[in-house]
């Protein structure tokens, strides 16, 4: 019988060891959250998946490529979220060593002299006192689970800006891959102007001639001044867009762009994105680095509710020390000369005007409002996904209808170059099936980009990358 009590309190006592070292646990548990957006895109032709892929799957042209690496390194956006990260770190390890005891070592030592009307002896009198101890200071059992808490806190803190940094990244690439796309698209527009303006100029000058001789009406001349004028200002504005997207490179790559890679090719070859995937499901927007970073911002804000619930609670706190005192340096570490202090406290909160309550009520407004956040989130990257599919598919349709208008204005012009050489048309026809070739020139230029920039686009908002699979 004596046997079973023994057993009783050992176990008893195992069990508030267990306690003490476990501590209770007072965060609520986050329960599955359901998204607020639908199963999938309205479309039947595919599917697919966010994966990791690397940017360079999804830009592939050498230069921009090297732009994209300079930029990563030197842009100054990244490099704010790098030390970001590297803050956050720091914050996360002072709050998890609290779960740990700290052992300090402390040598001190005391020399004192006392005037002959202080000592009892009458005498003035020396004294001396050396210790050299080791110790724990102040450390607080996590009963309550509120160091716990701190450390959970701390660290979804360090992953939401982990995946903040990733999300500024991607984004980077995105802004640079269009602000790439920009200087290629008005490059392309210049040297259209370029060409169409060394035309007209030639044309002017016969006209110019034939009208001195009276063989040209005073009308056809001034179409012409026109169209040169045109192409002149056309001139003009590119060459100014030029210089801001050039501007606009620099100051995202982080230094000055050399001339050797800036864009040359046209349009169609500078990115070789995958193929654009419709009809993805909408549990891909978990993967955005931004949807996950609120989600640990949520489940740090349930840890904050934890240690707002612990400050209701007593807390202890353990300090004690060990080592050797004497009163001879000779003697610190002689036998018998060994000290030990061990100091227990608990504070118990017992009336502070309801600071306790009101800081549980913050903790749990705050977690609400991480909780919509988090949902908002979610309803806006699905929005921005479906948008981005519908602008790729759009610009898609558009720049085909676009090549039939291209071929078409050109037939136009050809046939009315022809129609004039015969003499069966007045050169205004030329003229006007000319100006309107340019048009659609510049349109299709303009569709291009427009249809590459919607595919930049919906690399950004998937989240850095996707896989397509038919079903």
């Amino acid at each position: 019988m004596r046997l079973k009590n023994v057993n009783l309190k050992t176990l008893s006592l195992s069990a508030i060891t267990v306690v003490i070292l476990n501590g209770c646990q007072l965060a609520p548990e986050q329960a599955k959250l359901v998204l607020p957006v639908p199963d999938a895109y309205a479309s039947d032709t595919g599917q697919a998946t966010v994966t990791s892929l690397k940017w360079q799957q999804f830009f592939s042209d050498e230069k921009l490529q090297t732009l994209i690496a300079q930029s990563i390194k030197h842009n100054k956006d990244m490099q704010i979220a790098v030390l970001n990260v590297q803050r956050v770190r720091g914050l996360y390890q002072i709050e998890d060593s609290a779960l740990y005891p700290s052992l300090d070592f402390n040598g001190a030592g005391t020399r004192q002299r006392l005037p002959a009307d202080l000592s009892s002896g009458n005498n003035p009198t020396i004294s001396s006192q050396y210790s050299a101890t080791v110790g724990i200071t102040s450390y607080e059992l996590d009963i309550w689970g509120k160091v716990r808490n701190q450390s959970t806190q701390a660290l979804q803190n360090l992953y939401s800006t982990e995946l903040s940094q990733y999300s500024t990244q991607v984004s980077l690439v995105a802004e640079l891959a269009n602000a790439w796309l920009n200087y290629a698209t008005d490059q392309q527009l210049l040297a259209l102007a370029q060409e169409t303006l060394s035309s007209q100029q030639e044309s002017l000058s016969l006209t110019q001639k034939s009208f001195d001789l009276g063989a040209a009406s005073k009308i056809t001349l001034e179409q012409l001044r026109s169209t040169v004028a045109t192409a002149k200002v056309d001139i003009a504005t590119y060459k100014r867009l030029l210089k801001r997207d050039k501007n606009a490179l620099d100051l995202l790559v982080g230094k000055p762009v050399a001339n050797n890679l800036l864009p040359s090719e046209s349009l169609h070859s500078l990115l070789s994105l995958p193929s654009v995937p419709v009809g993805l499901p909408s549990d891909l927007l978990t993967q955005r680095p931004d949807i996950k970073a609120a989600e640990h911002l949520l489940l740090a804000a349930n840890a904050n509710i934890g240690i707002a619930k612990a400050a209701f609670y007593p807390s202890i706190s353990l300090t004690a020390n060990a080592g050797s005192a004497s009163s001879e340096l000779s003697g610190l570490f002689d036998s018998g000369s060994g000290t030990w202090n061990f100091v227990p406290s608990v504070s118990l909160p017992i009336f502070n005007m309801g600071r306790n309550q009101a800081r549980l009520d913050v903790a749990k407004a705050d977690q609400e409002i991480a909780l919509v956040t988090y949902q908002q989130k979610i309803q806006q990257a699905f929005r921005e996904v479906a948008d981005a599919l519908a602008d790729t598919e759009g610009y898609q349709e558009q720049l085909t209808a676009l090549d039939m208008l291209l071929q078409s204005r050109q037939s136009t012009f050809d046939l009315s170059q022809a129609r004039y050489d015969n003499g069966a048309d007045s050169y205004l026809q030329v003229l006007d099936a000319q100006r309107t070739w340019y048009s659609a020139q510049q349109q299709h230029i303009v569709g291009q980009q427009a249809l590459l920039a919607s595919q930049i686009s919906l690399y950004k908002v998937v989240g850095g990358g996707w896989n397509q699979h038919l079903n």
